[in-house]
């Protein structure tokens, strides 16, 4: 073939070259991205992969000219189709927005309007696009969107609310709004990152046909390296606002060059294969006949709760949340129990916790029947056991410092006097892993992974037996839930703790417990060691969770 027959390269939909972006400062701007670039082709998915400030989601907005107020691009270009945006004017960056660029932000419960029904929103979104004119029109297309986004009764849901839908419904209608308007690019930033593994597979399913039919080509964004790998054809691996490499996904899981990638490698429990565990121990268990020796600290039997649904005025209706749940978890191991959201394993923490009472069935601690204590003996309990919750900076109070937040439960169970409440204080900041000088910084001062870190400090304060971790690591970066999980495990190795990991996060628990218990529809439908149920699942359901893990499919080799 001659120089004038051969083929012309193919030109990328978007070109990212040399971009800068800077925040200004009391002491002046801060640079955050430093001269990156990348390209996008048409019809092709990449993925943007990084711990918390890394710079892949201010890259995103970069992009869209949404950075927060005192962000700003300091050089460089974006070009979509051959168009500069970075020049563009405020009016006409918004008509590129949603016709062009479609966006699909990570948390649906903020990014929707609560006090707006989502027609309303949907509605509000086809009319700034341009996407359809007239009452009648608008409203057919909103109903036409919810529908391509895989809400069912789609018409009767536009008069609906945002509380009213579940998480994945939610990301549903952002998914669908992001897709609107046909665009011709779709950033996708952390989609599914609090979504249970089976409606995250349903969601990134539906996404990528809807994506697929229409050519349009994809930016994700995202901390979890197996879900990068299993959606996009290209990785682009960000650390402190520089791309420290790039290239094909399968390559960059198999044979990363960067000592940063390497680590992404290691920390990320989707690909993972072994369990995370103090360097001092070997749990070697593999059946449940390794645990047949140690007594269970915490036994439930037949454990049931029944709520009352109102249905209108003067009726309501018996709804079964937690129906006959039996387990054990040996003295110094961790049980998890998984399922999808309303599955009720929250509700049975709950019921642990003594925050709710069962309908029926027992809960034993250490042989001694707990379910019907009265409320002194169970303030008495709470001494042993206590709780890590999801998200700290919520279970956190703002305008406590640090040390007063880890000091509050002795407070509150007279355990000492302020001197040595002190001096727990700073040995639990010790046995976390932070800084003493911290007692004296507030929540907002604090990273994500040093507020759970913090959390854990508060559950320990009183040295309990039982630790309750309700969905603990499930919103952290790879990097900080790695070592969130080393920290639990050394914990549990030097404390003896027993753990009820509660968690969607199947992945998570391959690498954090020695037990699974399997709970749907408010039912145990199987249970057993990891080994054993990651293995040889017995139950289709679970299997179904187990495929649903994010690069679960994808065989590499030394995994």
């Amino acid at each position: 073939m001659s120089g004038f027959e051969r083929a012309a390269a193919p030109v990328p939909l978007l070109s990212v070259r040399d971009l800068r972006v800077a925040f200004r400062t009391q002491e002046g701007p801060r640079e955050v991205l430093h001269a990156i670039s990348f390209d996008l082709f048409p019809g092709e998915t990449v993925a943007i992969v990084g711990e918390s400030g890394s710079g892949k989601s201010t890259t995103a907005s970069a992009i869209v000219n949404l950075l927060p107020g005192s962000g700003e691009i300091t050089g460089g270009s974006i070009t979509l189709d051959g168009r500069e945006l970075t020049t563009l004017s405020r009016h006409a960056i918004e008509g590129v927005r949603g016709r062009d660029i479609g966006f699909v932000p990570q948390d649906p419960m903020s990014n929707l309007n609560p006090v707006w029904s989502i027609g309303f929103q949907v509605k509000e979104a086809i009319r700034a696009n341009g996407i359809a004119q007239g009452r009648a029109a608008v409203r057919d297309r909103a109903i036409e969107v919810l529908q391509q986004a895989g809400l069912a009764d789609a018409a009767n849901r536009l008069n609906q609310y945002p509380h009213q839908f579940s998480g994945g419904m939610r990301q549903r209608a952002l998914i669908g709004i992001g897709l609107a308007a046909d665009p011709k690019l779709l950033i996708a930033d952390e989609p599914t990152s609090a979504l249970d593994v089976t409606v995250q597979r349903t969601i990134l399913d539906h996404m990528a046909s809807l994506t697929r039919e229409k050519g349009t080509s994809v930016l994700l964004i995202t901390h979890d390296l197996g879900l990068a790998a299993e959606r996009a054809e290209k990785i682009i691996v960000m650390n402190g606002g520089d791309i420290v490499e790039a290239g094909p996904s399968r390559q960059i899981l198999e044979d990363p060059q960067h000592p940063y990638t390497k680590r992404l490698v290691a920390a990320a429990p989707s690909i993972a294969s072994k369990r995370i565990q103090a360097v001092v121990e070997d749990r070697g268990i593999e059946t449940l006949d390794d645990l047949a020796d140690i007594p269970p600290t915490v036994r439930v039997a037949g454990l049931t709760k029944d709520y009352k649904i109102r249905q209108g005025l003067f009726r309501s209706d018996p709804f079964r949340a937690v129906d006959d749940v039996s387990f054990e978890i040996p003295r110094g191991k961790t049980l998890a129990l998984v399922g999808e959201s309303g599955s009720g394993k929250s509700t049975v923490a709950k019921m642990i916790l003594k925050l709710e009472d069962p309908t029926s069935g027992t809960i034993e601690i250490d042989g001694q029947d707990v379910s019907r204590l009265s409320e002194a003996q169970s303030f008495g309990l709470r001494r042993r056991m206590q709780p890590v919750f999801q998200d700290p900076y919520g279970s956190l109070d703002p305008l406590r410092n640090i040390g007063n937040t880890i000091a509050e439960p002795l407070q509150i169970h007279g355990a000492g006097d302020r001197a040595s409440q002190r001096e727990r204080v700073e040995e639990l900041l010790d046995q976390v892993a932070l800084p003493r000088a911290l007692a004296t910084r507030y929540p907002n001062e604090l990273s994500g992974g040093q507020r759970q870190r913090v959390a854990i400090a508060r559950a320990l304060a009183l040295k309990p037996d039982i630790v309750v971790l309700d969905e603990a690591v499930s919103a952290l970066d790879v990097l900080v839930q790695d070592q969130i999980l080393k920290l639990l495990a050394d914990l549990q190795s030097e404390l003896n703790l027993t753990y009820l990991f509660i968690t969607h996060d199947l992945a998570v628990v391959r690498v954090s417990s020695d037990l699974v218990c399997v709970m749907e529809r408010g039912r145990v439908v199987e249970q057993g060691t990891v080994d054993e149920i990651f293995a040889n699942p017995q139950q289709e359901y679970t299997d179904r969770l187990l495929q649903a893990i994010p690069g679960a499919s994808i065989p590499l080799g030394g995994r």
